[in-house]
């Protein structure tokens, strides 16, 4: 049996893609009160047997094996992204301090403990350029940057102390895009090996220009056939909607009137920094943009291409791969970040699929090995 522990785990997204390749996840561990309602109201609604956790600092190895009816080392893999919010390049440019002393520490501590075959570790594009401690330009005065300051110091030292407890691994740059998801989400991936076996991330099964592979999946592609009579979603302030449907499909704040620009952007108008999300219009042709936990944000819009509202709780599941009987716990807003926080369900079953060539000692993934998981039934 193909035993998975998950940590970190959300409302089940990279769950559920394992799960798809042939993975069985024997145990949760999600500190989010709402995601954790989920998990267990879909493990119920599925027949599947879980443990489901609440703290990954105050949860032992041996809690997780016993718990699971396991013994130290017979757990195939071990998956999670520890929070490192200081990695993001959403937000202000931040070091992130030394990985040991975050969450990344406890999710290294249960993989010791634990000892699973394989590791899936996952995290923000930020990750591979993050600095142990980050000195602003302003204070550097021309001279050279300490070790620590250098880009991608932090990354080392999470690489190093995967080495330290005995575990190969092979990293990259991961497009969710290139594995079928109707949506453009870069995530760093790191596969580990207890006994150095060779790792291989997974080969795309599709291309922006379309020319070797399939072009990547659209809006229209993603959507199409969702049934979703009454949407769930929240509401544009009046303010915002009269911005709003002055922008066509595929457009945003750029797409506005020049003379009503200053007002519709306030304060944002003259800063600095990306704009990209302000009063951004889906398009039907293209995938989306990264699907956010607050699609209704003036920074971070996602309005439908055809209807002024954002996204509803449906439509965005159904871009991240999530099954249409998937339910979510929860407020409105605890829904939305349960499903902009998951890894897509695509590409964890292409990450999947390639550890499981690995476990059948094949060396290359061939594309016609993926079957896309986008409309997979649960129930």
């Amino acid at each position: 049996m193909t035993t998975h522990v998950s940590l970190f785990s959300g409302a089940g997204g990279l769950d559920l893609g394992l799960e798809a390749a042939g993975f069985q996840t024997v145990a949760a561990v999600e500190v989010d009160k709402a995601a954790r309602a989920t998990i267990r109201h879909n493990a119920v609604r599925r027949g599947h047997s879980i443990f489901v956790a609440e703290d990954v600092t105050q949860i032992s190895a041996e809690d997780i094996l016993q718990a699971g009816g396991l013994e130290r080392g017979a757990v195939t893999l071990l998956s999670g992204g520890p929070p490192c919010q200081p990695f993001s390049t959403a937000g202000k440019r931040q070091a992130l301090n030394d990985p040991r002393g975050s969450l990344f520490r406890d999710y290294l501590r249960l993989i010791e403990g634990i000892q699973p075959r394989f590791f899936i570790m996952e995290n923000v594009r930020g990750l591979l350029s993050a600095t142990l401690r980050h000195r602003p330009i302003s204070e550097r005065y021309g001279g050279p940057l300490l070790p620590e300051e250098e880009r991608g110091s932090a990354f080392a030292v999470i690489l190093a102390e995967f080495e330290r407890i005995g575990y190969s691994f092979t990293y990259g740059l991961l497009n969710a895009a290139d594995y079928g998801t109707p949506q453009t989400r870069e995530r760093v991936v790191i596969l580990g090996s207890r006994d150095h076996e060779p790792l291989h991330l997974p080969a795309p099964i599709h291309s922006k220009d379309g020319r070797n592979l399939p072009p990547w999946v659209t809006l229209r592609q993603g959507l199409e056939g969702l049934h979703d009579p009454e949407p769930q979603f929240q509401s544009y302030s009046e303010s915002r909607l009269k911005y709003l449907r002055l922008v066509p499909e595929g457009g945003n704040w750029r797409s506005l009137p020049p003379e009503v620009l200053p007002e519709a952007m306030g304060g944002a108008y003259t800063s600095g920094g990306g704009k990209v999300g302000f009063y951004r219009r889906l398009a039907w042709d293209r995938p989306s943009p990264t699907v956010t936990t607050s699609p209704a944000q003036k920074a971070t819009d996602m309005c439908h291409p055809a209807y002024d509202r954002p996204l509803s709780v449906r439509e965005a599941a159904r871009l991240q791969g999530f099954p249409d009987d998937w339910e979510f716990m929860g407020s409105l807003s605890d829904q939305y970040r349960q499903i902009g926080n998951a890894v897509p369900v695509q590409l964890g079953m292409a990450l999947g699929v390639s550890l499981l060539a690995t476990l059948r000692g094949e060396v290359a993934i061939s594309p016609q090995m993926f079957q896309q998981p986008l409309l997979f039934e649960v129930s």
